[in-house]
């Protein structure tokens, strides 16, 4: 409770992290990011836990963010910004991550090619696509949809990650004893970062995967998988508007190819109605490694059965 109580008016929370007291009370109008309670005689009086989200922000400023990002990046941590002295230590994955975010904010490639680099020379492979480049990946992808970074940002950004994980993604081998899958998103669906991630687990233990990614049309799905003849189709949605149809075409998926195996990912399934979600159930993936591996040795032990 005592991280609640109000400590610090504005002049002595101003000298604590170095800003000016018209630009704190223009980054609490604007942003919303602090609640400050007031004395007896009306006065702002900080909490500790504001005083930790402003010195996180002006460390962010100072290194090159613009206010609205940070704001952006705070809002979007999964780790509490009072914990964060663990992740203080300059190669720990956090750290290289929002350095890698600076840079690619800053159209600087040669520093984010370097970063990610260093990264793969102290953690496993697993480890920075998922922990660094692909948490990276959803970062920017949340700051372009909030308006805190432009179009331009959000493309460079994307490409340049992209770009390393598919390269990752096809240096390693496919056990042919495995089965074939296909992995496309839904129709409409223009974010392929979860799908990314999902079939770099696949190709990690060795599934044969063919990427095709975003904009197939619906109609050549089902000529694709005649050629292909997968085990499994992997499916894509993030945008609650496009969870319906996606559905529809995994069950009309099934109904042709009974035999194949068909799973769905993303959050927008979470949203549908009770009724649509039962139908979802046997086809939704989960969102984390531990329900994909569960949902997978589940159908490999009934293709072995």
């Amino acid at each position: 409770m005592a991280a609640q109580e109000g400590k610090y008016n504005i002049k002595a929370i101003s000298n604590m992290v170095d800003i000016q007291p018209g630009t704190l009370r223009a980054w609490e109008r604007r942003y919303q990011i602090l609640n400050p309670v007031r004395n007896d005689s009306g006065h702002r009086l900080y909490t500790e836990e504001d005083f930790k989200k402003l010195k996180w922000l002006t460390e962010k400023v100072n290194s090159g963010f613009t206010i609205s990002q940070a704001v952006s990046l705070l809002e979007t941590e999964s780790t509490s910004v009072s914990h964060e002295d663990d992740d203080k230590q300059a190669d720990s994955p956090q750290r290289i991550k929002e350095e890698l975010l600076q840079a690619l904010l800053s159209f600087e490639e040669s520093k984010a090619q370097d970063l990610i680099s260093h990264a793969f020379s102290l953690y496993s492979v697993e480890k920075v696509v998922m922990d660094v480049l692909g948490s990276c990946l959803v970062k920017i992808g949340d700051m372009w949809e909030k308006g805190s970074i432009t179009s331009a940002h959000e493309h460079y950004a994307s490409q340049l990650l992209k770009a390393r994980i598919s390269m990752i993604f096809y240096s390693l081998p496919s056990n042919g004893l495995l089965p074939k899958t296909i992995a496309v998103c839904g129709p409409g669906e223009t974010h392929e970062v979860g799908l990314l991630i999902f079939t770099f687990f696949l190709r990690r233990k060795g599934f044969e995967v063919i990427y095709l990614g975003s904009s197939i049309e619906e109609k050549d799905l089902p000529l694709i998988v005649k050629e292909v003849n997968p085990t499994f189709l992997f499916m894509s949605c993030t945008m609650a508007d496009n969870a319906v149809r996606t559905l529809e075409i995994a069950s009309d998926m099934k109904e042709q190819f009974p035999d194949m195996k068909v799973g769905l990912g993303g959050y927008a399934f979470d949203m549908l109605d009770k009724e649509r979600r039962e139908k979802a159930k046997p086809f939704v993936l989960g969102h984390t490694k531990d329900s994909w591996n569960q949902w997978l040795n589940e159908k490999l032990a009934e293709l072995e059965g």
